[in-house]
């Protein structure tokens, strides 16, 4: 179609456009709702403001009253307890009667705005001060109380008629809010109808024409001509509809060559769809690098009949360029060119500029320099090796014969080579998996260790100290008593050993966290004389927490007993472990406690608290630790519940230490 008759379409004015019309029909229909929504929204907010206000002026007569009370009690008892109940209604009594006048936007405590209201609220407020709180002072001073008892019923009087006033604007805005909301239903059934109206006649009806227009072309009567009455884009629509029929018409003759036409580019888009799949499924395959690099380069060589090629990766620094495999060079060749600098050459040219493409090597200056062409090689393609804008290299492809490739050809080989760019690029980043994995596991290895065994054997240490010294001074009663702590540590060492083994086999299932936890406790007890007191809630039929976050509190649980055991000196411990909104856990000791802000400028953490703040943060919890030289110490875990759903742990972390142990 003609682009200078396709450019004169675009003639509309701003305010002709349908888009115009609709966003405009949209806005002023919004605009409607949202005021007619945030005046209701107002009133319900100050309907609720004035409800607290009539129960704040409601307590006025119920406190008066108490004030007639405690003046009746302190005639009877005039102790000092009296007067100071007394004193506290007063001032409760003042404090409401502020409130009132100020207002307190976070409760909502809203006074009306109604004069009438505000000076009612004046008349009680100087009645109040100036009769019944003047006539408690004379009680007070010794006068008799009965001239509050008379001045009583007048001001009960008044707060009622505040009461009564502001239930009169109270109830003029529940009248209001409902006569809006019928508005707002009356405004919403009619802009329904007039937008249905509307969307029938701007864009219904219109694409009606042109879905008839579409169907008689369909059936091949180009003829067809849509009559153009509206001046908005369904207008320019049917005028560009009755040129494309024009011009359909009078290329429907040449039709054939244009079908061919398109079916050899189709042909030619479908190899090189072909050619990406093939290459895809290749890379794709858990290969060695080395043989990713050959698969690839014959399979380049097969599709382009080239002679020759190479695959060149680059250093780390970018610096130089490695041959990493050649086909169809020389041995000379492949010697001289094994390693070479970025920039250098023609491959080298490639990860700097990008595609180099040499259709006749002998016309190039001082062609004798190059060792393709001492190779019998006259054309040259180099193409850049990237992944994610990141150039790992270059491939080659060589040819005995003149080859110029095509604009196709050579956005396939691009292509091609970002896919072997991202596939050493996933060779690599698996290696580098792996290494981290390895790392991961022998860190959580050495958690364990310290969280079990290394406790066990710092304990069959203090015991061994303890057996020696008593053997030293030839106390043999002493020594009997240590032995069988020492048996029973190396019993519980046996069972560290065999738990280490099973938390990496296994994991707790939902129920087990709290048995698991009492067992812990029982352990922690056997070594040490502390008296600790578990409190727990929400966990009588299981918990929400995942097998592996279960796991890691325990763990926590374990190395904060452990602090306790060796540091604190403690003689009580409280375990807290509560779950609702969140799980929280609570280790809370009476011992020595230390200096955080000392502990803090250390050059190296203390392991055990470093080993809890990673096993926090793996399950996206957070930890707390807090103590006050000689006032104990207290470890707080807080996990939201939510997190129980999306574990941030891999369950397959401890799977290849499980095997290797």
């Amino acid at each position: 179609m003609d682009k200078s008759r396709l450019a004169s379409l675009d003639h509309l004015k701003w305010w002709e456009r349908l888009s115009t019309r609709l966003t405009v029909s949209v806005a002023v229909a919004l605009a409607i709702f949202l005021t007619m929504i945030g005046s209701t929204l107002w009133l319900s907010w100050q309907m609720e403001g004035a409800a607290a206000a009539i129960n704040d002026a409601g307590t006025l007569r119920m406190r008066a009253n108490q004030v007639a009370l405690s003046l009746e009690a302190l005639s009877n008892d005039p102790t000092g307890a009296a007067t100071e109940r007394l004193e506290r209604q007063l001032h409760r009594q003042a404090f409401v009667l502020q409130q009132l006048r100020k207002g307190d936007p976070t409760r909502p405590l809203l006074l009306p705005r109604d004069p009438m209201v505000h000076a009612q609220l004046d008349q009680v407020t100087q009645y109040w001060h100036r009769q019944m709180v003047a006539s408690v002072n004379l009680a007070l001073k010794g006068d008799a109380a009965e001239r509050y008892q008379i001045a009583l019923p007048e001001f009960i009087s008044k707060a009622d008629l505040l009461v009564h006033l502001i239930e009169v604007d109270n109830a003029q805005k529940t009248f209001l809010l409902r006569l809006l909301q019928v508005v707002l239903l009356v405004i919403a059934i009619a802009g329904a109808a007039a937008l249905i109206y509307l969307v029938y006649q701007w864009i219904i009806l219109p694409i009606s024409a042109l879905r008839s227009g579409v169907a008689r072309m369909a059936d091949r009567d180009f003829s067809v001509s849509l009559p153009v009455q509206r001046r908005d884009e369904f207008g320019e629509l049917s005028e560009g509809f009755n040129l494309m029929a024009k011009e359909l018409k009078s290329l429907y003759v040449d039709l054939e060559r244009r079908a061919e036409e398109k079916t050899q580019q189709l042909a030619l888009r479908n190899a090189s769809l072909s050619a990406l799949y093939e290459m895809a499924a290749f890379l794709s395959q858990p290969r060695e690098v080395e043989e990713v690099c050959r698969g690839f380069l014959d399979r380049i060589m097969r599709q382009f009949k080239a002679d020759g090629g190479t695959i060149r990766t680059l250093d780390p620094r970018h610096d130089n360029l490695r041959l990493v495999l050649a086909q169809g060079l020389s041995a000379t060749h492949e010697q001289h060119e094994s390693c070479i600098k970025a920039g250098s050459c023609f491959c080298g040219q490639a990860t700097r500029s990008g595609t180099v493409s040499i259709q006749d090597v002998t016309r190039i200056q001082a062609p004798e320099a190059f060792h393709c062409f001492d190779d019998g090689f006259h054309s040259l393609n180099v193409f850049q090796i990237m992944a994610q804008d990141e150039v790992l290299g270059s491939f080659s492809l060589h040819f005995k014969e003149t080859r110029k490739l095509s604009a196709s050809e050579r956005h396939l080989l691009e292509t091609l080579g970002k896919h072997l760019g991202v596939a050493l690029q996933n060779r690599r980043l698996l290696g580098q998996t792996r290494q981290l994995a390895m790392e991961q596991e022998r860190n959580l290895f050495a958690q364990g260790l310290h969280d079990s065994i290394a406790q066990g054997l710092n304990f069959l240490n203090l015991q061994l100290q303890m057996l020696d010294q008593s053997l030293k001074n030839d106390k043999i009663e002493e020594a009997k008593e240590i032995l069988p702590l020492l048996r029973a540590g190396v019993d519980e060492s046996y069972q560290d050993v065999r738990e280490l083994l099973s938390n990496f086999r296994s994991k707790l299932g939902e129920g087990e966290l709290l048995d698991a936890v009492c067992e812990t406790i029982e352990r922690f007890q056997r070594q040490v004389d502390v008296l600790v007191e578990l409190d727990t809630e929400g966990l009588d039929e299981g918990t929400a927490l995942t097998q592996e976050q279960q796991l890691q509190v325990l763990f926590i649980l374990q190395e904060a007993l452990s602090n306790v055991r060796k540091h604190a000196h403690a003689s009580k411990v409280q375990i807290q472990i509560h779950e609702g909104v969140d799980f929280t856990l609570q280790v809370i000791d009476d011992g020595m406690g230390y200096d955080e802000s000392a502990l803090r400028h250390e050059a190296r953490e203390q392991l055990g608290r470093r080993i809890m703040k990673e096993r926090a943060a793996r399950i996206g919890a957070t930890l707390e630790q807090v103590s006050t030289p000689g006032q104990g110490a207290k470890v707080s875990l807080v996990l939201p519940i939510l997190t129980s759903s999306h574990p941030r742990t891999d369950a397959s972390e401890n799977q290849p230490l499980q095997e290797g142990l």
